[in-house]
């Protein structure tokens, strides 16, 4: 869609009258979990549209340079993801294999951090 809202600001919306409109007003613990979960879903997604996009060209950028790959990296987030989960497992073999490249530890550190401002921001804040 190219007129606002866009799909972050929906998100964005949808999750707000979550948390302030029904929540409060559920005494269920069931429901009040499930409406917990599909807004903690929801802001997962707004910060997957919103800050996804740059973090997944880093790691592709940050997985090229580490596998030694060179060639044009792709501009369309699913061209990233797709070689994102390439380079990855392109990885996960060569660690198996006993030829971690040197600064892999260092990758997989900043990797697993920016997928957590995505999943769980929180959680990297506390644990810093």
């Amino acid at each position: 869609m190219q007129d606002r809202p866009h799909a972050a600001e929906l998100a964005e919306a949808v999750r707000e009258f979550i948390e302030t409109e029904i929540l409060p007003g559920i005494e269920d613990p069931r429901l009040r979990f499930r409406a917990l979960v599909a807004a903690n879903g929801l802001g997962i997604l707004e910060r997957e549209l919103t800050i996804g996009p740059p973090l997944v060209r880093r790691e592709v950028e940050s997985l090229a340079r580490l596998l030694g790959r060179e060639g044009p990296i792709p501009d369309d987030v699913d061209g990233l993801r797709r070689w994102a989960r390439d380079l990855n497992r392109e990885l996960a073999r060569r660690i198996r294999a006993g030829e971690t490249p040197e600064g892999a530890l260092a990758h997989l550190v900043a990797t697993v951090a920016d997928k957590l401002r995505i999943a769980s921001p929180r959680y990297l804040t506390r644990y810093r």
